[in-house]
Formats: C-alpha cells, sequence, structure tokens
C-alpha cells in the first residue's frame, strides 16, 4: 500500500464540530444494528438454542466495549467497529444439537455457555498468532497475503453477503427502495453534512414512510405488519425497569468437546481480520498493518472476542458494513467510531430502545445492505486497481479465480456455509471463508511468479 494518505476527515470535531461529530456515531451506530443483533436473534430460534429470551442487550454492550478495546490496542489509529461475528454460527449450531456426556438433557442456555467457553479459546488463539507476528516481523506474514489475495477476498466478502440484502429487501420492496434511493440522492447530489450523512438519512428517512403507512393501515405484501413495536411497548409498560436494566451475562463454562468445535472457527476469523484491516486501509490511504502493527490487530480482536465469550457474548469480528460508512462519508476520525460504540453501550442497558431501533424493518436494512454490501466489493476491486495488480498474469487469474469459486461455491454448496469434517470424533466447520482464503494463501506460496524471476 504505496499510494498517499486520502483526503478525507481525520478530526470530525475540529473540522465538523461536535453535533455533526455525534451525528456521524448515529450513523456508524446504525450501519452495525442490523448485523450485530441479528446474531443473538438467530442463536435464540429453533435451529440453534431455542432461548427464551434473545440476548440483544449484552450483544450491544460487548460489541461496544470490544471496540473501545480493539481502539485501545490499536493506539486509536483504526476506524473499525466490531461487531458479532457470522463466522462461529455453523459451531454454535453443532454445540446446540450435542446430546450425549455432560450435554445429555441440558437447556439451550446452559449448552450456550459452553460453547462460549469456546469462543474464549478461539480468541487466545489470535493471542499466539500475534506474539508469532511480533517475533518473526510483520513482513514476513503479510508478504503471504498480497493484494492479488486480500483484494479478491474483500470481493469475496461482499459477494457474500449479497443474498442477505436481497433476502431483506423482498420483505418489502417497496420500503428497501425507498431507502436505496435515499442514500443514492444524498451521496450524489447532497451537499456538506446530506452529503456526509447519506445512511443515517436513508434509515430515518426510510422509516418514517413505513410509520405513515403502517398507521395508514398498510402492510407487507406477505399480510405482516411493516411494523412491531410489541416488544417495546411491553417493556415500556414495566416502567423503569424496562427503560434501564442490566444486561444479563452469563459465566462461560469450559468443556473439551465445545472447544474443539469452537476453537478452530478462530482460522476463518483471524484471515477475515486480515482481510477486513486490508480494506480499511485501502479506503483510507493508510498502511494499518505497518502502523499501528497487525500483531495489535490481532491481539485486540483477539482479546475482545475472549472477553465477551467469556460473560456470555457473541465473538467479534471487524465490521465490512462499517468500512462502507467511511467510504461514503469520507470521515476517516476513529473518534467518530469510538462515538458509536458509546451509543451501543448506552442502549444495551435500555431494552425498549433497543427494541425500538430492532423494529427497524428488514426492509429498510435490505435496501441500506444494497449498498454497503456492494461497497465492500467495491473496496476490494479498488484494491486490485490501486495495486496495479496484473491480471495479464496468468498466476494472479488463477489465484483470484480460486478464491472467488470456493468462497462462493461452498458458501452455496453446504447448508453450513462451509465444510464439516471430524477429528478426533470432532466435528470441525470451516466456513466457505475460510477455505477460500485458505486455497488463496497456499496458492499465492507454491504458485511460482514469472515476473519475480525476470526481476532478478
Amino acid at each position: 500500500m504505496s499510494e498517499p494518505t486520502k483526503v478525507g476527515i481525520r478530526d470530525s470535531v475540529k473540522e465538523l464540530g461536535w453535533p455533526k461529530t455525534l451525528l456521524m456515531g448515529f450513523q456508524h451506530m446504525f450501519a452495525m444494528f442490523g448485523a450485530t443483533i441479528l446474531v443473538p436473534i438467530l442463536l435464540s430460534g429453533d435451529n440453534y438454542f431455542n432461548l427464551k429470551e434473545v440476548p440483544v442487550q449484552v450483544t450491544l454492550f460487548f460489541a461496544g466495549i470490544n471496540t473501545l478495546l480493539f481502539h485501545l490496542f490499536t493506539k486509536f489509529k483504526v476506524p473499525a467497529f466490531l461487531g458479532s461475528s457470522f463466522a462461529f454460527l455453523g459451531g454454535f449450531s453443532t454445540v446446540a444439537k450435542l446430546n450425549t456426556g455432560i450435554y445429555a438433557g441440558l437447556s439451550g442456555e446452559e449448552k450456550l455457555t459452553y460453547a462460549c467457553g469456546g469462543v474464549v479459546v478461539a480468541g487466545l488463539f489470535y493471542l499466539i498468532l500475534a506474539l508469532l507476528v511480533k517475533a518473526v516481523g510483520m513482513k514476513r506474514v503479510v508478504r503471504y497475503l498480497p493484494p492479488v489475495v486480500t483484494g479478491p477476498i474483500i470481493i469475496l466478502i461482499g459477494l457474500s453477503l449479497a443474498p442477505s440484502a436481497v433476502v431483506n429487501a423482498s420483505s418489502n420492496w417497496y420500503l428497501a427502495a425507498t431507502a436505496l434511493a435515499i442514500i443514492i440522492v444524498c451521496n450524489i447530489w447532497g451537499k456538506g453534512m446530506i452529503k456526509i450523512l447519506p445512511i443515517l438519512l436513508g434509515v430515518v428517512g426510510s422509516y418514517i414512510v413505513a410509520l405513515i403507512c403502517h398507521f395508514c393501515g398498510m402492510t407487507n405484501p406477505d399480510g405482516t405488519a411493516i411494523l412491531n413495536f410489541q416488544k417495546a411497548i411491553e417493556y415500556a409498560s414495566q416502567g423503569v425497569s424496562g427503560f434501564v436494566s442490566l444486561p444479563k451475562f452469563a459465566m462461560a463454562k469450559f468443556d473439551m468437546q465445545a472447544i474443539m468445535i469452537m476453537a478452530p472457527i478462530a482460522i476463518a476469523t483471524i484471515i477475515e481480520l486480515i482481510g477486513n484491516i486490508s480494506s480499511i486501509s485501502a479506503t483510507i490511504g493508510e498502511n494499518l498493518f505497518e502502523d499501528p502493527g497487525l500483531e495489535r490487530e490481532l491481539m485486540g480482536d483477539g482479546l475482545a472476542s475472549s472477553i465477551s465469550g467469556f460473560f456470555g457474548g457473541p465473538p467479534c469480528t471487524t465490521y465490512g458494513e462499517n468500512t462502507s460508512v467511511l467510504e461514503l462519508s469520507k470521515v476517516y476520525d476513529t473518534k467518530v467510531v469510538r462515538i458509536a460504540a458509546c451509543y451501543a453501550i448506552i442502549l444495551s442497558f435500555s431494552p425498549v430502545v433497543a427494541q425500538l431501533i430492532g423494529s427497524v424493518p428488514s426492509s429498510i436494512i435490505g435496501g441500506v445492505s444494497f449498498i454497503l454490501y456492494g461497497m465492500i466489493s467495491a473496496i476490494g476491486i479498488r484494491n486490485l486497481v490501486e495495486n496495479k495488480v496484473d491480471f495479464t498474469n496468468s498466476r494472479n487469474l488463477i489465484i483470484a479465480a480460486l478464491i472467488l469459486v470456493t468462497g462462493l461455491g461452498f458458501k452455496f454448496w453446504s447448508a453450513q456455509d462451509g465444510i464439516t469434517f471430524q477429528i478426533c470424533g470432532t466435528n470441525i466447520t470451516l466456513t466457505a471463508l475460510a477455505l477460500a482464503s485458505i486455497v488463496g494463501v497456499v496458492t499465492n506460496a507454491i504458485l511460482p511468479d514469472p515476473e519475480k524471476k525476470e526481476a532478478n
């Protein structure tokens, strides 16, 4: 990443003022909110732990805490938000289905605590790799992840998320189109803060339209209600306890079987972290692998996941959605992301407010995701262009082709979003993204590069 630092707002308070900076924080919070709370919602379903209460508050609390911890480790230089990781869902599902040994007769809540113990150990893998990077040097590690590998991986992250954008939008195409149209108009023709806040304005504007439609008696095409305030009303009816309450933490428990299911997934999330850091670096025009250093980023992400898992929260990962917000707004100030983290922590103590924000229709989230997820892939393409990756070179074509086909092929071929195999009688799942990343790293390492030979 030899390009000069890109033009963008680096000190939002100085250039925009506090009121606008606080609004920018709201935009980042909305960008992460839908996906972050979707993880606990999924874990509460029949295919997972069938929980009596969705742990949204715990998830929001650790999304904020993890982000602040990551910024502390990275010297406040990486504008990344850490939200719930989807990569571990396959592992959670496997633990939820365990019915032998100590798991016989356990409730979903109890099984979840053992799965969280596996998350704690998975996070420690980051720390081991961070020490290795520190020992051998960052350049020796990163040379296995050149732009010809990281570029297609970034593209793959966006493309693999694309189906969820369509699924969400399909619940009400009109609202999805409204959100998408507002974002495009604000970003292309907007001036000043309107151009900087397209995502927030898209969510708020389309939500107002949804409110009007809802109170006019309109429904989604399938007959369901456009908005669902039921949970928020239930909490509000409880008085003070409904508006303010502590998140319900649960201490992790440890068992080797759950650890062997959950811990290997760190292979996928470590590579995902490296891909996301590469994406952020390309977006803001700085080499974040060198400063603050890959070892710091690994330690921050890994320790955050371990702490979250220890208290019953989901594992975390840097969010591509928030990287897309950086690209759209051109505001690269890390303070804005930390403000979003503080908002998440505050919301975690108010179930009624969390439910109100969670009432944003999935169709609006889908419309917004059309831009956010597509932007992730576009950043990957730009990463290839700016680093002048030569695709007249057959070697580069082969590496990129194998990454993309492996990632997309295994995602849609397998119900587990990857492959599951056994080691010593224990099921281990590698996600499609992990498989594609491994294929990219291995092929880049073993295929000869004729251009380097000619240079020598």
